[in-house]
């Protein structure tokens, strides 16, 4: 087993140094001092820079809470599991996070095959499912009485692709490249019913394969479509390769894509390749705003790790762990996964310094927002309001 695997396979990370207590637990994972959660991610592979972030960004939303004492007197703890963005490993990971760690609940899960899969193991034991990195509509489904979705939706994401392609640049042969799983069905999905809405119909469709970077074939395939702009639904490694080998071959459309490609690490992927102009649609807020919620994440990123760098999947990560913060505040000290659910999903509407989350009656997805942004020279974002304006 390789250092990072065991690191995180066997070692359950408290956010400060803490003793565990003797009290048996009131619900589980809950005790007299301590709240225990559980994360089944992908640390290492083409995706594990997705996990390792989210999960900084969990926890130093939670250490800023022990540091004041806690939730209701007891401190906040994750476990985090690495699955490799395989469901046969998310699965094994989830029964053991739930039957032998007896966690309250899980956090920050990410991609949609692996949420796909463990999803119902949790609802079947009614374990919270807080916050997983997807915007899948299957997570979206007014039967989940368990899942707290925290972001905006691939088919909002896809959506304001589309549109900005058509309206702001006339653009309406358009290409998609997707990852041959749920997750990249999902975000197809999207785009081919955006495009549907103006009339359109796709110029060309081609997939590569989850884990890997084989993107060649796929990439000479869209090129005898010659399409004018080629929307990517994929993880950070692969777009910027497909990018990459796009141009190395003369094809050289408008390309997008939308959040799960990482942010920052899909920008230092592409900055290594000297790419550039590469639209990327956002669930969070620009993370180095001047917005009180920005400000507060980077003060408590700084505190709880010094090297971390500020980016999007880091403070996607720091809301969700507010947002679980607030569930737990609003249970009080009798905290059960009854009361916890139900005071996010059936409480009023959460108000984190300004960034607003609405859950309502067949609603578990507090945020509707979506932010345009662009990565420009040096591996640079900016935010953008339209496609085509300077940066």
């Amino acid at each position: 087993m390789t250092r990072l695997k065991s690191r995180f396979a066997t070692l359950a990370v408290a956010c400060l140094a803490l003793t565990w207590g003797s009290a048996s637990a009131q619900d589980e994972g809950v005790y007299e001092d301590r709240i225990v959660f559980g994360q089944s991610a992908a640390f290492s592979g083409p995706t594990g820079q997705l996990g390792r972030d989210f999960r900084a960004g969990i926890l130093a939303a939670f250490s800023e809470a022990n540091r004041a004492g806690g939730v209701h007197g007891r401190k906040l703890e994750l476990l985090s599991l690495d699955d490799f963005y395989e469901p046969v490993a998310a699965i094994a990971n989830t029964r053991k996070l739930i039957e032998e760690e007896h966690v309250f609940g899980l956090i920050g899960a990410v991609g949609t095959p692996t949420s796909r899969a463990v999803a119902p193991i949790a609802a079947e034991r009614g374990v919270p499912y807080i916050a997983p990195y997807t915007g899948a509509g299957l997570l979206r489904e007014d039967h989940w009485t368990n899942v707290v979705n925290l972001r905006a939706s691939y088919v909002q994401e896809t959506a304001e692709i589309v549109e900005r392609l058509v309206k702001d640049l006339d653009i309406r042969r358009i290409a998609v490249l997707y990852q041959d799983d749920s997750y990249g069905l999902a975000g197809l999905t999207g785009v081919d019913r955006a495009v549907s809405s103006f009339g359109l119909k796709l110029a060309a469709v081609s997939t590569y394969t989850r884990n890997t970077i084989a993107v060649k074939t796929a990439v000479l395939e869209l090129r005898a479509s010659q399409p004018g702009a080629v929307i990517l639904i994929g993880a950070y490694q692969p777009v910027a390769t497909a990018i990459a080998w796009a141009r190395h071959i003369g094809l050289n459309p408008v390309f997008a894509t939308i959040s799960f490609s990482g942010g920052n690490t899909l920008a230092d992927q592409l900055n290594a390749y000297q790419e550039s102009e590469v639209y990327v649609t956002q669930v969070v807020p620009f993370p180095t705003s001047g917005i009180s919620i920005a400000r507060s994440y980077r003060r408590a990123l700084a505190a709880h790790n010094r090297r971390q760098s500020v980016g999007f999947v880091s403070f996607e990560g720091y809301l969700a762990g507010r947002m679980t913060l607030v569930g737990l505040e609003r249970s009080g000290t009798a905290v059960d996964r009854v009361r916890f659910l139900d005071s996010l999903l059936n409480g009023p509407p959460i108000s984190l310094q300004g960034y607003s989350l609405r859950f309502g009656k067949g609603d578990n997805q507090g945020s509707n927002g979506v932010f345009l942004t662009v990565i420009g020279e040096n591996g640079q974002f900016s935010p953008i309001s339209r496609l085509g304006d300077s940066f």
